[in-house]
């Protein structure tokens, strides 16, 4: 089954496209571009249309969706962690 989808291999993050995805969940990620399945542990809930990240991100690294810049992380997000806005804000102001 997949769980979450990402466009280009270099993103950061995925795209949750099931529902009640929970902590401790292993996740197929589906790299669309590549046709390749990679893995990650989630480390807490995944609402459905939310970003997972799939890497360890510190402050100020760029997040990458859809093989383009879609902002900065403001707070540590670990692989398997939630990503929105509570720790990823745009870099337009």
């Amino acid at each position: 089954m997949i769980h979450v989808v990402l466009h280009d291999a270099k993103d950061t993050v995925a795209v949750a496209v099931v529902e009640g995805i929970q902590a401790g969940t292993r996740l197929n990620a589906w790299i669309m571009d590549e046709d390749k399945i990679v893995t990650v542990t989630a480390l807490q809930p995944i609402p459905i249309g939310h970003k997972v990240a799939l890497c360890d991100m510190a402050p100020n690294d760029t997040v990458y969706k859809y093989g383009i810049d879609i902002g900065k992380v403001v707070a540590p997000i670990k692989a398997g962690e939630h990503a929105h806005v509570h720790n990823i804000k745009t870099k337009r102001w």
